[in-house]
């Protein structure tokens, strides 16, 4: 059978997905009294607790992108393509709706009705529960095109639709009437929302006014002008202070107080991009905003002068990776560096222990002249192109080092701190127009070496950030742009390869170069397998040569990729090498018989592979794509048949992994029994198996008399005396209470006579049912039933002196005999037959006794 898609590697999860453009939907928990923010992330939705923004639920994915979201107290409604499904509990499709022909993008849920409105002008009432179409509207784009809805608070069974022409228009879905038409500001509304007060709206526009109007009296109340473009979004609070919080298309915030009539407080720069939506907690000082940067955070307004402070983030790459690596020797973290200049470290093992590093500064002096009105963007390191870690050192000084497009110097980063560091790595007297354009340190975390455009290898002390030497004569190691560098473990060997289509092999102390390898192609990047101490290098001509760092001789050459190489990874054991090229490839490479064993095509195409140092994850990074995606290591879980593929091999697609592909698998397993795997009674004949009762219940046994003794009490419970409700007094001067007289029958004997207890118990009678038939399992699962003083009380009443009889003695040992022969129940069986010969020896003596 022909292998289909990928027999190494399975899609697992994302990592590092939050938010994009479609504005959040909030919801409101009664049960748990708690409030959640639902949020598009593409294909499906993520649904986040704003206590402390972790996510509870992955919805299932859709066939298209979800375009926008709406959420009502017991379902949520997501829009893909011309298709508005209904999700319960966060995750299930349980109802889809079904009539619009063109792209669905505003939804509105209305106690049973859900209104629903596309490009194509068709409004369209939905019957919640049965999903029939209980009214539609067609409107004429090129007139009244519907660009915003809302329902007015205490009006029943309105609609409120706002349109790019202008216009609004208020209309009953339960009458199918137009109840009045609002001019409008000769302005295009993109925005409607409910003020605090009733009768109040507030619309935003896309010239940038924000209009508080009463639409029962038809009358503007006030009016501003946001000056940062069209109103993203707008918001009121609702726990007591008049503030109304703007979105823009920048990604600022304003807040205005609605009593004064002006502006209070901004928060500039607080999304990368337009704020998709910002909604107040209801009674709370909390704004929850979302934005296309895949950032979702929490304001809180607790400070002089209504202005808001960050209060709690959830945030990755607003823009695609451009490198990842793991940090660590467990394999549980992945550095990240996008394009937005940020560096992010993200856990496979929970979101709680992502960290944020930052994007880099050109200077902590000059970061102080941005209160001094210095441009936003002017302090920004550009995007890190190459990235190196170690954690030999990284509590003591910083352990990561970046290299930023366009820029010779080097940046450090503490991980521990998650900031930049105080060094700015760059080489004495460098003409101006060089780029540092590689980079590598040493396994001790002492040192970092860094490759340069310019043809410098230079050597810079982390702890100090000093210059520290260089390679090559005339302070130069290669006659074109270095490509790669790498130290090997013990720091007696550094390897750097250049586009003079040379790798050279130099002495670490004393920086004297050892042999040189003339390449039939210019490297393009460079790779090193400590352990094994094999370099791999990607050409140009998008072949692959693998150098032994020993021999200092090339090993293996591999040739199949049909476009440039972007990155490559070896296995934890260095028997596997990972490349992935812009011919949407992922290629695994058996370095011991030089042959391909794995190939598998993806949608989009690869720019970063890490493989973890303990081999279950491989993590890539792909074009246009701001997540982290993890594929699992099927080797690790099971027997993988690896044979080499022909030259002419066409590969399978996979789909990329989602967030929902883990939760989902474990779904399909619990909602199916009949298909889980149910291991045998019984593996073999030659074995023996354990019961799986505790070891309490069989372990002391043996101990029953010494249990007891230790768990004597010291003086028997004594009853307290009855009274009676009235107290009986002798007769005379001083009153005496009169005790109660002794009867008869209160002095006599309450032990009864030892016929009465000879009837036989109903393990007795299954063993004796068991030695007729042959099937001793009826009493062995009562006798398991028991715990250890129930099964000594039953075995001494199998003897003549507790009522048994020789017959159930007889059917006892055949019992235990069975159990050995089957095998099972081993350590019960040895357990059993050693308190019967107790109890047996036990009798023995005591008739000796007698």
């Amino acid at each position: 059978m022909p292998r289909t898609g990928s027999a190494l590697f399975s899609g697992f999860r994302v990592l590092g997905l939050y938010s994009n453009h479609v504005p959040h939907a909030l919801r409101y928990h009664q049960k748990h009294r708690e409030f959640y923010v639902v949020t598009s992330v593409g294909k499906s939705f993520h649904t986040f607790n704003v206590s402390r923004l972790g996510i509870v639920c992955v919805s299932n994915s859709l066939p298209d992108d979800i375009t926008c979201l709406a959420a009502d107290r017991m379902l949520v409604f997501a829009a893909s393509g011309t298709t508005v499904c209904a999700f319960a509990r966060n995750k299930e499709v349980v109802m889809r709706y079904h009539g619009h022909k063109q792209e669905v993008r505003l939804l509105l849920p209305l106690g049973d009705h859900l209104v629903s409105a596309d490009s194509g002008g068709d409004v369209i009432v939905w019957d919640v529960q049965g999903g029939d179409i209980y009214l539609q509207l067609n409107f004429d784009p090129g007139t009244f095109d519907v660009s915003a809805m809302m329902h007015p608070s205490t009006y029943l069974n309105k609609v409120l639709l706002g349109s790019r022409q202008g216009a609004l228009q208020l209309w009953n879905i339960r009458t199918s009437k137009l109840l009045f038409t609002f001019p409008g500001w000769s302005a295009a509304v993109t925005v409607l929302q409910q003020s605090p007060a009733v009768d109040v709206v507030g619309v935003g526009t896309a010239t940038g006014h924000i209009i508080i109007h009463n639409i029962r009296l038809d009358e503007t109340l006030m009016s501003f002008t946001q000056d940062w473009g069209p109103i993203s979004t707008l918001a009121f609070r609702t726990d007591g202070p008049p503030i109304m919080a703007s979105g823009s298309p920048q990604g600022h915030i304003a807040l205005w107080d609605l009593e004064r009539q002006q502006l209070v407080a901004q928060q500039r720069h607080a999304h990368r991009t337009a704020v998709a939506a910002a909604t107040f907690l209801h009674g709370e000082p909390l704004l929850v905003t979302n934005g296309a940067d895949n950032a979702i955070k929490v304001w809180i307004f607790d400070q002089e002068g209504s202005g808001a402070r960050l209060l709690r983030c959830r945030q990755g790459h607003s823009a695609p990776p451009t490198t990842i690596h793991h940090h660590g020797n467990d394999g549980k973290n992945i550095l990240s560096a996008g394009q937005d200049g940020s560096l992010q470290s993200f856990s496979t093992v929970h979101e709680r222990f992502n960290k944020n590093m930052g994007h880099g500064s050109i200077s902590k002096k000059k970061e102080k002249k941005k209160k001094k009105g210095l441009a936003y963007e002017e302090l920004r390191l550009p995007a890190v192109t190459v990235l190196a870690s170690a954690v030999a050192r990284q509590s003591d000084w910083d352990g990561v080092v970046a290299l930023h497009r366009g820029r010779l110097a080097a940046s450090t980063w503490n991980y521990h701190r998650c900031t930049m560091g105080a060094h700015h790595l760059k080489p004495p007297a460098v003409r101006k127009n060089a780029v540092a354009t590689a980079v590598d340190i040493t396994s001790c975390g002492n040192f970092a070496v860094i490759g340069s455009s310019c043809g410098r290898v230079d050597i810079y002390n982390l702890q100090s950030g000093l210059h520290r030497g260089c390679y090559g004569d005339e302070e130069k190691a290669h006659s074109g742009v270095v490509r790669g560098v790498a130290t090997d473990t013990l720091n007696q060997l550094t390897v750097s390869c250049g586009s003079d289509w040379l790798l050279k092999f130099w002495r670490f102390k004393t920086r004297k170069q050892e042999v040189v390898l003339k390449l039939n192609a210019a490297p393009a990047s460079l790779r090193l397998h400590r352990d094994s101490g094999m370099v791999a290098m990607a050409m140009d001509d998008f072949t692959l040569v693998v150098v032994d760092m020993e021999t200092k001789r090339i090993v293996r050459k591999f040739a199949g990729h049909h476009g440039n190489i972007t990155d490559m990874t070896f296995s934890p054991d260095g028997r596997w090498l990972v490349t992935t090229a812009m011919d949407c490839t992922i290629r695994t490479w058996d370095l011991p018989s030089g042959s391909l064993v794995d190939c598998f095509l993806v949608a989009m195409a690869p720019v970063g592979v890490s493989m973890s140092p303990t081999g279950d994850f491989l993590a890539t990074a792909h074009v246009d794509s701001l997540g982290v995606y993890l594929w699992t290591n099927r080797s690790l879980c099971g027997p993988v048949g690896l044979r080499p593929l022909p030259a002419d091999y066409q590969p399978e697609e996979e789909t990329l992994p989602s967030a929902a592909a883990a939760l989902t698998e474990q779904e399909v397993t619990s909602e199916e029994p009949d298909d889980a795997f149910q291991s045998a009674e019984q593996l073999g004949a030659e074995l023996v198996t354990l019961s799986l009762m505790p070891e309490s219940r069989w372990k002391s046994l043996l101990h029953l008399d010494a249990i007891k003794r230790r768990n004597r009490p010291l003086a028997p419970p004594a009853a307290p005396p009855s009274a009676p409700f009235f107290l009986p007094t002798r007769p005379g001067l001083t009153p005496q209470f009169a005790l109660p007289s002794t009867t008869k029958e209160d002095s006599q004997s309450k032990v009864l006579p030892w016929g009465l207890l000879t009837q036989r118990s109903e393990f007795a009678v299954a063993l004796e049912l068991a030695l007729d038939t042959g099937s001793f399992d009826g009493p062995l699962r009562l006798l398991k039933d028991c715990g250890p003083a129930g099964v000594s009380v039953e075995l001494t009443c199998l003897m003549s002196e507790g009522g048994g009889a020789n017959s159930l003695l007889l059917a006892f040992i055949q019992m235990v005999d069975s159990m050995l022969a089957s095998g099972r129940d081993f350590d019960l069986a040895h357990a059993y037959l050693a308190l019967f010969l107790k109890v047996s020896q036990s009798e023995h003596s005591f008739r000796l006794l007698l």
